[in-house]
């Protein structure tokens, strides 16, 4: 993307269709009893939840143990005191160096499991990471009814932790810190609904799991991506997710850091403009005070206007607004776009060469710090390591063209690639040159904007260029038409009225420096380095031509 809908059970979990399975027993019978445990198992919940909340007589107690435990009423959480920061230990930073000392930690009740009448187990995570707290009756702190309070809790409830770390002696499989927290005090901050809409265990399954059990003939749950988007505050709580969105910020922060390094000035355009900034038809159309106006395509033109302000270069981080009826797998109506506009001395390779060590600098920050959270993502959805050159490839369209005739693919020479040519270049390229990412250059320019510049040796080809990665692509870009007389002509070509755009042509008429640029989709980025198969997953709350909630 360049600038340039769990529940009956929820829809789309459980297996379907007829069939048997390994057992003999058909796969509507094994749904059902699925269903059916399912079932059982959240009304063990709720029933577990009611009883905390609601002790019978002889639970309760007075006496000092009756303040170790128990729901924060809601004006101890109205900001009375200020806090010493300093006593909190996040969860990430439990480790063998705090054995025996006294921590505080404050996290959602993952899993509880009651051991009999004294003893209960809950797994607290916070940001991903995970530590098991041991809950024991004991004379001096810890009652029975306290263990029953902190089994019944439930699922995703935010607790305070007060205890001990102790390492224990054997490994621990089901948390991420290899500690424990003998717990003396435990509240429960805010409390979950009972029964959630889906299962956080659910929905980090990865479909490697699902298929193994079906074969196993057991089945396990199966989230769909509709239900994960109805319930997406609940969806991104999972390790992948978290996993995902933190890469996410990264890609965003090294871009910002990269570009400021090389000089570039950080600008804000408005999202609201009088005419299409890309041409066409496929705009946000809105009503402004009385004049029409729509929702930027992209900042394209206001980010030439600044570097004809003399800013020089420039760049962009905001969203871009397409009213396309794009139903792929790879297409938003609404996502943060990547945009760079800079004055060029003498050629547009200038432009490639920023685009080449932006992204190379991306791909290694991205695997020198995130290699936790790449796995968190791999153990969902395995994929391989992005391959690319420290140098990064550059072909120009003609031998792209060549590459794909020669593979018996036949394609217009002045036309655009389709999704299937460029998938079958992206294998070409990666079998003869070993690098997943690579520029094409010199674009047919019928297929490029009404402000791409015209080879001056074939006005049939453009000073243009598209990014790939894994076979898509990711960025479009070019040199820029800055002369006002060739941009009118241009812009009427190709269907557009400059009048609606005259402050931009006006822009030119006043000294213009030869200039080019690209755009790049975030979203579009994360969704490739990390082989994911749907650009909604890597969008927090994805706007698509069939959603705009929540």
């Amino acid at each position: 993307m360049s600038s340039e809908p769990q529940n009956p059970p929820p829809p789309g979990q459980g297996g379907g269709g007829g069939g048997e399975d390994s057992k003999g027993i058909s796969k509507k019978a094994a749904k059902k009893e699925a269903a059916k445990q399912e079932k059982l198992r959240r009304r063990q919940e709720e029933a577990a939840a009611a009883a905390a909340s609601n002790l019978s007589l002889e639970d309760k107690e007075e006496g000092p143990l009756a303040g170790n435990y128990g729901d924060v009423p809601l004006e101890e959480l109205q900001s009375k005191e200020e806090a010493d920061l300093a006593e909190w230990t996040p969860v990430g930073e439990l480790s063998e160096a705090l054995k025996d000392r006294e921590v505080l930690v404050r996290g959602r009740a993952q899993t509880m499991r009651a051991v009999g009448k004294k003893m209960a187990f809950v797994v607290v995570r916070e940001r991903g990471f995970t530590v098991q707290c041991v809950v024991t009756a004991k004379p001096e702190a810890v009652s029975p009814q306290m263990v029953k309070f902190v089994a019944g809790l439930s699922r995703e409830s935010i607790v305070d932790v007060h205890g001990v770390v102790s390492v224990p002696g054997v490994p621990i499989k089901g948390a991420s810190q290899q500690v424990e927290i003998q717990v003396s005090k435990l509240y429960c901050v805010s409390r979950a609904i009972p029964t959630l809409p889906i299962s956080i265990e659910d929905a980090a399954r990865s479909e490697q799991e699902i298929e193994e059990a079906s074969q196993a003939g057991e089945q396990l749950v199966r989230v769909n991506q509709d239900t994960r988007l109805n319930y997406r505050v609940l969806d991104i709580r999972t390790p992948a997710n978290q996993g995902i969105f933190r890469i996410q910020s990264q890609v965003g922060t090294i871009f910002r850091q990269f570009l400021l390094s090389e000089g570039f000035v950080e600008i804000h355009s408005p999202k609201l403009i009088a005419g299409s900034s890309e041409g066409g038809s496929a705009v946000f159309k809105l009503d402004y005070k009385g004049h029409p106006a729509c929702l930027a395509q992209s900042p394209q033109l206001h980010k030439q206007m600044a570097v004809c302000g003399d800013f020089g270069r420039v760049f962009e981080i905001g969203p871009v607004f397409r009213a396309e009826d794009s139903y792929t797998h790879r297409h938003l109506c609404e996502f943060i776009g990547l945009d760079v506009e800079m004055e060029i001395k003498k050629h547009y390779s200038e432009v490639m060469g920023v685009v080449g060590r932006l992204f190379v600098a991306i791909f290694d920050g991205l695997n020198a710090n995130c290699s936790t959270e790449l796995a968190a993502v791999a153990r969902q959805y395995p994929f391989e390591p992005l391959k690319y050159l420290p140098e990064t490839l550059r072909l120009t369209f003609e031998e792209g063209v060549q590459m794909l005739k020669a593979a018996g693919f036949e394609v217009d020479p002045y036309g655009d690639l389709n999704t299937e040519a460029e998938r079958k270049l992206g294998q070409l390229v990666l079998e003869k040159y070993d690098t997943e990412f690579y520029i094409l250059h010199r674009y047919p320019l019928a297929v490029r904007p009404f402000y791409t510049m015209p080879c001056y040796d074939d006005s049939k080809y453009s000073n243009s260029f598209d990014v790939f990665i894994r076979g898509e692509e990711i960025i479009s870009g070019a040199q820029r038409i800055h002369v006002p007389e060739l941009l009118s002509e241009r812009a009427r070509a190709c269907g557009i009225d400059a009048n609606t755009i005259s402050t931009y042509i006006d822009s030119f008429r006043y000294g213009a420096p030869p200039h080019g640029g690209f755009g790049v989709g975030l979203e579009r980025v994360v969704m490739l380095f990390c082989g994911l198969n749907n650009i909604r997953k890597t969008s927090l709350f994805p706007r698509d031509p069939q959603r705009i909630a929540p």
